[in-house]
């Protein structure tokens, strides 16, 4: 497993007077294996992060990253080495789903907060107690809002075809509920694996169908399979999608097939299209300049975002924690976890942010628009 390790960061501290203690952060991405082409981007979005502010008064940071292969197992030994080796007093991470759920396990059963920035529903403890937040839209919002605009769309039925992991649960689950209230009826469950090279067994189970439309549920560069063998058998009503196909690899690979893709979306996503008094556009502008800076080349997706908003996050409530206790502590990762769930009306490139106790998520409607895929590039759709 290849470890990329940064170099300490300066950055700050505040009301301990002079406790010069380090604040260490873990940050867990996939560098390598399926999850990787969104994995990188987590890694480009944290560069922005730290381009964008590198201090909290006198305080430093430690920063220590680590690669999980797109592996569960991995991203549970990742975290362990961080929080038992390291001692970390924050886990970041990682890239899907499935290795997400593993570091929070860890995160919950050794009491060290942690931003999950991966769509999940995050597990509490035995005592119902949680250590980590979601800062994606949860999946429920991300579809819901799709589903939405299908009905408004006049689409009375429509295929779904995701991934056979978490992240397909979550979307065809999230499609329920909407789908009903609408009078809409779902047709198809097909899944395949992010591994999988064809998908035309379940292609040609959703063309007998004969849906309005298809709702994928993949992402990034295999979650142009679909389209693909879709385009291929002659399929060429609507497509929709979510957020997790905000990528130019699934742009890249999809070409044709994808063109007029309707996804939901974070506004950064189209932040220069946005109006000047949208909350998003200042902040968003900004971490697009950071991220060309610090990466030499501009942001072309919505998943580094969730990396730079988890570190907007995460500065909020370390000025706050190490008011009350010092970094390295128990007492301070109590305290960090204490001030990130009491996050409140906190400004980032996808969402205004209020974070409660036993609560995974803190965003609503607001973090959402819809964008369409025309010329290969995404066009804000109000």
């Amino acid at each position: 497993m290849r470890k990329f390790i940064a170099a300490a960061l300066a950055v700050g501290s505040f009301g301990i007077g002079a406790a010069q203690a380090e604040i260490t952060v873990g940050f867990v991405t996939s560098q390598s294996g399926p999850g990787s082409s969104i994995g990188v981007l987590y890694d480009r979005g944290m560069k922005a992060a730290v381009e964008y502010a590198s201090s909290i008064g006198e305080e430093k940071i430690k920063f220590i990253q680590l690669d999980d292969g797109s592996d569960p197992s991995a991203a549970t030994r990742n975290a362990r080495k961080l929080i038992e080796e390291n001692k970390v007093d924050l886990l970041i991470g990682t890239a899907t789903a499935p290795s997400t759920i593993a570091m929070v396990a860890v995160a919950n059963e050794l009491k060290v907060p942690m931003i999950a920035i991966s769509p999940i529903t995050v597990p509490a403890t035995d005592s119902g107690d949680r250590w980590a937040i979601a800062m994606p839209q949860p999946p429920s919002l991300m579809v819901k809002v799709v589903v939405d605009r299908m009905k408004r769309d006049g689409i009375k039925n429509f295929a779904y075809i995701g991934f056979s992991d978490a992240w397909g649960d979550l979307v065809y689950n999230g499609a329920q509920k909407p789908a009903e209230a609408n009078g809409m009826k779902v047709l198809t469950n097909e899944r395949y694996a992010r591994t999988d090279n064809s998908v035309t067994g379940q292609v040609l189970k959703i063309m007998a169908t004969k849906p309005d439309a298809v709702l994928l549920g993949g992402s990034a560069t295999q979650g142009a399979l679909p389209p693909l063998t879709l385009a291929e058998r002659g399929y060429k009503g609507p497509l929709y999608g979510t957020p997790a196909l905000l990528n130019a690899d699934f742009i890249r690979v999809g070409g044709k097939a994808v063109e007029g893709v309707l996804v939901s979306a974070g506004p950064v996503i189209v932040a220069e299209q946005l109006p000047d008094t949208h909350f998003s556009k200042k902040i968003s502008m900004a971490f697009r300049a950071a991220y060309q800076k610090a990466n030499g080349m501009p942001t072309t997706d919505g998943f580094s975002a969730y990396s730079f908003d988890a570190w907007l996050v995460f500065l909020d409530a370390a000025k706050r924690a190490t008011a009350t206790a010092k970094p390295g502590t128990p007492e301070f990762r109590t305290a960090l976890k204490n001030a990130i769930f009491t996050t409140k009306d906190l400004v980032g490139t996808h969402a205004i942010y209020n974070f409660r106790p036993g609560e995974s998520y803190g965003v609503d409607e607001r973090s959402l628009v819809l964008v369409r895929l025309v010329g290969g590039k995404w066009k804000y759709e109000p």
